[in-house]
């Protein structure tokens, strides 16, 4: 190999690794943020036995948490190289992602319901239409992140959409000196991973990849949500909804 041949490969692979090292990263980063969300008011005093919910909630903490391992671990796989591990793991991470869905369902709905039955009307009424929406925009990423999973490129960065959009319940718990963080950090914060893969993609491609775009719009648009909670029409669905647990 010439002089020419060798700095040309040089160049190349400089990147690859520097995206291989990225996506761990990034993963690690994810889970990082899950922890410290939910620190506070459930993984801290869990340790120390001080945590009284029904058992519908461990049972969700438990899923959602091996959902995130998982996805460190195929990360971890995929950026060493470990591709047939990687793929076959894949397999059934397909059918835990989906999994994930009614299970965020029913965790949302015992909530509510246990609400109702405390009286706390309103607050049930308000609550429950953020993880509702969840569970609507998360499985069209997943969804579009499994068609794509024989496109590296595509599937990696749907899976960093993916995972962002779950941390909104970690990021929603964070708190600024005891007090909730004002909205527009609550934003930088929760879309922190794809706006760090969007300046990863600038810096090593000079262009961002559209699955970020569409990612970061989507999650923007459920963020409006909270303008919702006061209509009529969702008054009218979750005062239905109310008659139907109480």
């Amino acid at each position: 190999m010439g002089e020419a041949d060798r700095m040309v490969s040089g160049s190349l692979r400089l990147p690859l690794a520097v995206s291989r090292r990225f996506y761990i990263g990034i993963s690690l980063l994810i889970a990082l943020m899950a922890i410290v969300g939910f620190w506070p008011t459930y993984l801290g005093p869990l340790l120390v036995g001080g945590v009284e919910s029904p058992p519908v909630i461990h049972f969700h903490f438990t899923i959602y948490s091996g959902w995130v391992a998982l996805f460190v671990a195929q990360s971890a796989f995929a950026s060493t190289g470990q591709l047939a591990l990687h793929r076959k793991l894949g397999k059934i991470g397909i059918y835990y992602g989906f999994a994930l869905v009614p299970v965020g369902i029913l965790t949302a709905f015992v909530i509510f319901a246990g609400r109702v039955e405390a009286g706390l009307l309103e607050e049930a009424q308000w609550r429950l239409l953020a993880p509702l929406t969840d569970m609507v925009l998360f499985p069209i990423f997943f969804g579009a992140a499994v068609a794509y999973r024989r496109k590296p490129e595509i599937h990696k960065r749907f899976m960093v959409v993916v995972a962002t959009t779950l941390l909104v319940a970690a990021v929603a718990r964070m708190t600024f000196l005891g007090t909730p963080v004002p909205s527009t950090v609550f934003l930088l914060i929760w879309f922190l991973p794809i706006l760090m893969g969007m300046v990863h993609d600038f810096m090593t491609r000079r262009l961002i990849h559209p699955v970020y775009v569409i990612g970061l719009v989507g999650l923007y648009l459920l963020s409006l949500r909270r303008h919702a909670v006061d209509t009529e029409t969702w008054l009218n669905i979750s005062a239905w909804l109310v008659t139907l647990v109480s």
